[in-house]
């Protein structure tokens, strides 16, 4: 890496040693994952890019916005709403999370047995190696899990920035209400930040950007209906990832262009995998970058992933916002509705899930389902058992996956993996 990002990741206050061992183990990865792929799309090449510059020139750019007066916002959940952040010319972006770092420092602060994904988060931070949390005006939590709320007690400590949000446990009127509140509360903090006052045109604006990355997702999504299948599910849920860090319009232009290709492949009916390839869809906890191990190890036992029913994946990009309104309040009103439908596993009861799983499982013409829990994620894994028995009863294949981020049970998930995929064919 240039001296410039050397400069610029110790005015952050990063551990520059310790940033440079985790982009080494990145790459490192990425390299053995991804770029050991045959038959990528052309277009994965500028994903590649975003990757390899993911600590470099993409936080050279928020810092450039910075300069400029606009605000950094970070985020580790898909119910903040980015609409609000880019009514005021702001940048949401997702925070770091995918990887151990930093596990003795922070099993001083949390339980060992926390949710991966928390003691990740509090890793990155801890092991001072996340250029985006360093970087961010305005740091969102979210009261989704019982991990994360009172984890949050905690990392207030260690962040000088941290708003934390209220989110419903229940699909009701009341459960509505709160989230109305709590997006209202969340629209003055923001405005507060900015010194912005959110119009009906900058909010439009607003949900306009943040739809169009959305569309552009769900264009992607629609032709992984193809057999052969066009695109890996790794480089499917790549794009998925950087959903969450990219520039929102070079984002867009840049899944559209694969998808240009993408088409083009399935009218010569071309593939990454041959034709009737064992079929699966991935349902279950988020997959932050780099958390690639679980999808790595499904397309090197003879199946291709062809959707995620994930917060990184359908979940989360799901439904558009309906911008078919005049005023503030009725785009405010329009927001909510479409954030309400997120199924969440932080719900009860949460029968639209299983719904949703059921439809993707046969929009995409899987043979199977992997339900994915990290170790300790409570709602997820407390789902999965239930939503196992209700797939078998439709006679639809299930395997049910705990596990973490460490490498050290690769062997094993493989085994089950394959004879899973044995079994469906």
């Amino acid at each position: 890496m240039s001296e410039d990002y050397r400069s610029m990741w110790e005015g952050l206050g990063l551990d520059l040693v310790a940033h440079d061992a985790l982009l080494e183990v990145l790459g490192k990865g990425y390299q053995d994952i991804y770029l050991a792929q045959k038959d990528r799309p052309d277009g994965m090449g500028y994903f590649d890019f975003v990757i390899s510059e993911v600590h470099g020139l993409r936080i050279k750019e928020l810092l450039d916005e910075k300069a400029a007066g606009r605000k950094v916002i970070g985020s580790f959940c898909v119910f903040v709403p980015e609409e609000i952040v880019r009514a005021v010319d702001g940048t949401l972006v997702g925070l770091c999370t995918g990887a151990d770092f930093a596990m003795d420092e922070v099993e001083k602060l949390l339980p060992r047995n926390t949710c991966s994904l928390i003691k990740s988060a509090f890793g990155f931070k801890l092991g001072k190696v996340c250029p985006y949390l360093e970087s961010a005006d305005m740091i969102v939590g979210e009261n989704t899990c019982d991990g994360k709320k009172k984890s949050y007690e905690t990392l207030k400590n260690l962040v000088p920035n941290l708003y934390v949000m209220d989110i419903p446990q229940m699909k009701s009127a009341e459960g509505r209400s709160l989230l109305k509140a709590e997006y209202l509360r969340f629209k003055e903090s923001v405005e507060e930040l900015t010194g912005i006052t959110i119009d009906a045109a900058r909010l439009k604006k607003g949900i306009e950007i943040v739809n169009n990355k959305r569309r552009a997702i769900h264009r992607l999504s629609s032709l992984r209906k193809a057999d052969p299948a066009p695109i890996s599910g790794l480089d499917a849920l790549l794009a998925n990832q950087v959903f969450f860090y990219d520039d929102p319009g070079r984002f867009t232009d840049s899944v559209n262009k694969i998808c240009d290709e993408l088409e083009k492949r399935i009218d010569k009916d071309e593939g990454v995998f041959p034709k009737g390839t064992p079929r699966l869809l991935l349902s279950g906890c988020p997959m932050a970058v780099p958390n690639w191990k679980f999808p790595w190890i499904i397309e090197t036992s003879g199946a291709v992933i062809v959707g995620e029913e994930s917060c990184v994946g359908e979940r989360g990009t799901r439904n558009l916002t309906d911008d078919n309104w005049d005023t503030v309040e009725e785009l405010m009103e329009a927001i909510v509705d479409r954030y309400f439908q997120v199924d969440c596993a932080i719900f009860t009861p949460n029968p639209d899930r299983l719904e949703h799983i059921v439809e993707m499982f046969e929009i995409y013409k899987a043979d199977g389902v992997i339900h994915y829990g990290l170790q300790f994620c409570q709602p997820y894994l407390m789902e999965s058992m239930p939503v196992e028995k209700a797939l078998e009863t439709k006679n639809i294949p299930t395997l049910r996956i705990d596990t973490d981020y460490s490498m050290e049970d690769v062997g094993q998930l493989k085994t089950r993996v394959e004879a899973f995929v044995e079994l469906i064919k």
